[in-house]
């Protein structure tokens, strides 16, 4: 004969649940509270002394395009999209007649100066410098003279720029690795604290079940 197969009843434990789901939830909202989700970074620059600027005489060095950033947020974003394009044509043309004096002033956004000189990384301007502390000066080189004594090295422009993208972007990855890692090992009690809090509730759910 066929044995009959016994009902069980269904095991519900309602307290434990809304512990499990809230309390996540509530990490969540206090770990977006304090930022820590939130990653840092840094950005190398340098500031050339005075006198280099005296020296040299930067100033009369190159026909000068001024791009002036002391204005409303629309116009600083147009102007940057011009400075980009003005940069990336003295690069290309290897240009030693024109250069951009890029000009700050208290209506300048910081965001607006981090892509002023992201411009000057990415578009790979040979000299550049922040001078009299609001005015940046770009300068383009000539092209260098092919030397046959020297080795001959493979590879082009373009390669070489998007290999400097693709270490640029590891870098990134590997930042974000350490900024995981020693979030984990800053915040690793709260972490504890709710597996304690799921593995209790497991428990005192045995116990309840093996009561009844």
């Amino acid at each position: 004969m066929r044995q009959k197969r016994e009902k069980r009843k269904k095991i519900f434990y309602v307290p434990g649940m809304i512990s499990l789901v809230l309390i996540p939830l509530l990490c969540l909202s206090y770990f977006y509270k304090v930022d820590a989700f939130k990653v840092y970074s840094s950005l190398e620059f340098s500031v050339p002394a005075k006198q280099y600027f005296e020296k040299y005489r930067v100033g009369d060095l190159r026909e000068y395009r001024v791009f002036n950033f002391n204005d409303k947020k629309s116009k600083q974003e147009e102007q940057l999209s011009e400075l980009r394009f003005f940069a990336r044509d003295i690069v290309k043309k290897y240009d030693t007649i024109n250069g951009a004096k890029i000009q700050f002033g208290s209506k300048t956004d910081y965001d607006t100066f981090v892509s002023v000189i992201n411009i000057m990384i990415e578009e790979n301007m040979p000299t550049w410098g922040l001078f009299n502390d609001h005015e940046i000066y770009a300068l383009g080189n000539a092209k260098p003279k092919l030397n046959r004594k020297q080795s001959f090295v493979c590879g082009t422009s373009t390669y070489s720029k998007e290999n400097t993208i693709r270490m640029q972007e590891e870098n990134r990855r590997k930042e974000l690795q350490i900024f995981q890692v020693s979030f984990l090992k800053e915040q690793w009690i709260i972490f504890l604290g709710y597996l304690g809090l799921v593995f209790l509730n497991i428990f005192t759910l045995v116990n309840l079940n093996k009561i009844k």
